[in-house]
């Protein structure tokens, strides 16, 4: 072979495997040893991107994944390119490189011989047409079948050159018929097909030896029968005519063709004989190649499942070696906890013995507490009965005393009874605390002008705690003054004060649970009807305890706040006045402020204050009994007091009183309505001389209104539970008192709770009321 110029390009296309790459280019160094050496490949972008999860089609990826993977392949060509020219480098050979982009590389090569008019590529695979090589590549297929001519392209396998596709310009097959047409080595050397394409075959590769035998005897026996021909020509030439000669000539001429096409004719057969055996020997080749191909895809395969079954024994190992360094570690630890719950358990073995001895001496503490609880227990129960046996005395005072000496000797009798009971009972913050669980929001009844009203547990019985706002109350030792004062005042219409706390400004009633006037009057579905009767009663009760205040000695106790709101009902529908006396507990200044107001609601308790009282500022009795005519007014008619009293009047006048009396409670006594009115409207002139004054012989005429037609028995003569008349009243733990064969059987059935307030009793003992057991008994003969 002859040697290139030094300046000669040679192209050599290289691929992705850097053990062949380096043997073709070896065998490029020793070609064209002195040549300039450009490095041809071609990119072909991968259809799967790699994941965490495993591959998937680019096609469904995002474009901005797909262009960040074609940037790492092209930079991964990019360096095995540069691996190549550091081969060249190295054996110090002038080399370049080309970098082509295809979705196929067989497609991508033939397009840069084109666009880069290539003229010499060495190419590391063998097409199909050589049979005589077992493995064959569709690159060098496509591109000895579709490189333009005038690519001169060498075919070379593990360092041989195999077959050289020569350059043209013009198709080679035209040259080959200028040659007699016969079927020679060199004929079949090159095919042209309709196409355009050129299939290249090497001679050395196509040729076999009987062809070669074929195409010798053809051409000796061409030759042989020439010179037969010839000698015959000339025998027949001089011993015939020339016109014999003629048809003699043309016969042998015609015999000698015949003979010529049947030589032929078995030649060719012979050809395609041998053909069809190297197409099978061809087909053959192939498939053995197949299973070669297939045979070493499954070595490849195994010698990968056995690289990756090392590798994961190698993890395994490894794992194995973490887990017992973690085994380890974890023994290490549970020897560390061992000892420490060894130590822990020392530790709880000291604390237990030394709780046992603290459980010991919270008994001993528990038991003397529980003996001076039961200690504070008997003497709150003897106070209470004390209490109690004080409000039963004045109960059945008063209601003999009604009998028909009622007078200001009465109510003074009544006050002297009472300065000789103990003074009022002081509670503590805590108490109170424990009472209403801390002043909570579940507890309190209702939000007042003075303070807030709650519901407790004290005393063995439920409360009413009224919490004042110390901002409008006097000094500490002047409220403790009034409030000593308002503890004295006993009367069965005024709402009992147990104690008081100054601590917090608060002061602890009895419980009354059927609420307040203002309820039973506006409730639309009301247990039982008020009937008039019911009505009278209660202006008769309030007006006895207003007389009662306003009787007081040495100094008269103005009520100020009183509406249907401050008026409350007990367990037998009579009324007690509560709130009386809150206007000695303020100061002055805040009195009359217009923020200060008695009750939940600031427009009725303005409704109810004394028209005089907004001009001068002075709480009169007078000003109680404009607010009672108001309730009187309220009782008849069932309407609000806002302009009551300028409606009733107007009805008197028209004469139509009766459009304006409360339906609901029944056909009125026109006799008791009339008088009612005409109280209440005197009650309510705006100038307070022409205001009655409650005396003990106006509260007589208001007790005869309701008791005229028949005598009603006094509600605390009747029994909580049998409802009738006691004869033998006991009182119990809770402070009631019921008639002994009813509660004596409430406690045998089991119960250990009060039937009043459902709260557990201290004890189940029973007193006798022998005082409440006379008033009945002289009750009982005046009747």
């Amino acid at each position: 072979m002859a040697m290139d110029e030094y300046d000669e390009k040679v192209h050599v296309a290289v691929g992705k495997s850097l053990k062949k790459a380096a043997t073709l280019l070896q065998w490029c160094f020793t070609r064209f040893s002195n040549a300039h050496i450009c490095l041809l490949h071609v990119y072909e972008p991968s259809t799967m991107i790699p994941s965490p999860l495993g591959k998937f089609p680019a096609s469904q990826a995002s474009p901005q994944v797909v262009s960040a993977y074609r940037i790492e392949e092209r930079e991964q060509t990019k360096g095995l390119l540069d691996k190549y020219l550091s081969l060249c480098r190295a054996a110090k050979i002038k080399a370049s490189s080309v970098i082509g982009e295809a979705d196929q590389v067989q497609k991508g090569i033939v397009d840069l011989v084109t666009v880069h008019n290539i003229r010499k590529l060495v190419i590391g695979s063998v097409p199909e047409n050589c049979i005589n090589v077992k493995r064959n590549s569709s690159k060098a297929n496509y591109a000895a079948k579709n490189a333009p001519p005038f690519c001169e392209i060498w075919f070379v396998y593990n360092g041989k050159h195999i077959w050289t596709r020569e350059a043209s310009d013009t198709p080679r097959s035209l040259s080959s018929r200028t040659q007699p047409e016969t079927t020679t080595a060199e004929s079949l050397s090159c095919r042209f097909f309709p196409n355009g394409t050129n299939e290249l075959f090497h001679s050395e590769c196509f040729q076999t030896n009987s062809t070669r035998t074929t195409g010798s005897m053809v051409q000796s026996e061409i030759i042989e029968a020439e010179a037969t021909f010839s000698s015959k020509s000339y025998s027949y030439s001089s011993h015939c005519s020339p016109q014999h000669l003629t048809g003699w000539h043309l016969d042998i001429h015609s015999e000698f063709e015949e003979a010529i096409d049947s030589q032929l004719i078995e030649a060719k057969r012979e050809v395609d004989a041998v053909t069809d055996r190297a197409h099978a020997e061809r087909l053959k080749s192939q498939t053995l190649e197949l299973k070669a191909i297939e045979a070493i895809s499954k070595v490849n395969f195994f010698e990968s499942a056995h690289a990756h079954e090392v590798k994961l024994r190698k993890e395994a190992e490894d794992s194995l070696r973490v887990t017992i360094q973690e085994q380890q570690m974890f023994l290490d630890e549970k020897e560390e906890i061992v000892s420490e719950l060894e130590r822990t358990a020392r530790s709880i073995s000291l604390l237990g013995s030394c709780a046992h001895e603290t459980n010991q001496k919270r008994d001993e503490a528990a038991a003397e507490l529980s003996l001076i609880q039961e200690s504070i227990s008997n003497l709150q129960y003897e106070k209470q009965q004390l209490m109690q046996q004080k409000m039963e005395a004045l109960r059945w005072l008063e209601r003999w005393k009604s009998c028909g000496q009622v007078g200001a000797d009465h109510c003074n009798g009544v006050i002297e009874i009472a300065k000789e009971f103990p003074e009022l009972a002081e509670f503590s913050e805590l108490d109170l605390r424990n009472a209403t669980c801390n002043f909570s929001e579940s507890f309190k009844v209702r939000e007042g002008g003075y303070g807030s009203i709650y519901k407790g547990e004290m005393l063995g019985r439920t409360v009413a705690i009224r919490k004042l706002h110390p901002h409008n109350m006097q000094g500490s030792t002047e409220f403790h003054q009034e409030v000593q004062v308002l503890g004295g005042v006993q009367h069965p219409h005024l709402v009992t004060l147990l104690g008081v706390c100054p601590e917090v400004w608060s002061l602890v009633y009895e419980y009354l649970p059927r609420g307040s006037l203002l309820d039973y009057l506006f409730r639309k579905s009301s247990l039982f009807p008020l009937t008039w009767n019911i009505r009278a009663r209660w202006i008769a009760e309030i007006a006895t305890a207003l007389c009662f205040l306003h009787s007081s000695k040495p100094e008269t106790i103005i009520h100020g706040g009183l509406t249907l709101e401050t008026v409350l009902l007990d367990s037998a529908l009579s009324c007690k006045i509560c709130e009386f006396g809150f206007s000695r507990l303020v100061k002055e200044e805040s009195l009359y402020l217009p923020s200060f107001h008695f009750s939940t609601e600031p427009n009725r308790s303005f409704t109810y204050t004394d028209p005089e009282f907004h001009r001068t500022g002075v709480l009169t009795p007078k000003s109680d009994i404009y607010s009672f005519g108001l309730i009187i007014l309220q009782l008849l008619t069932g309407r609000t007091p806002v302009g009551l009293a300028g409606e009733v009047r107007r009805a008197v006048s028209w004469g139509k009183l009766s459009s304006i009396l409360d339906s609901s409670a029944g056909e009125w006594n026109p006799t008791v309505a009339t008088k009612l009115v005409e109280l209440g409207l005197q009650c309510c002139q705006l100038n307070s001389r022409d205001r009655p004054e409650l005396t003990p012989s106006l509260v007589r005429e208001l007790e005869q209104l309701h008791v005229s037609e028949e005598r009603l028995v006094p509600s605390f003569f009747l029994c909580p539970i049998f409802q009738e008349i006691m004869h033998d009243p006991q009182v119990a733990a809770d402070g009631f008192t019921y008639e002994g064969k009813a509660i004596s059987e409430w406690l045998a059935n089991g119960h250990q709770t009060s039937p009043m307030t459902n709260l557990k009793l201290s004890h189940l003992n029973l007193t006798h009321n022998h005082a409440l057991r006379l008033a009945i008994q002289g009750w009982l003969c005046k009747s």
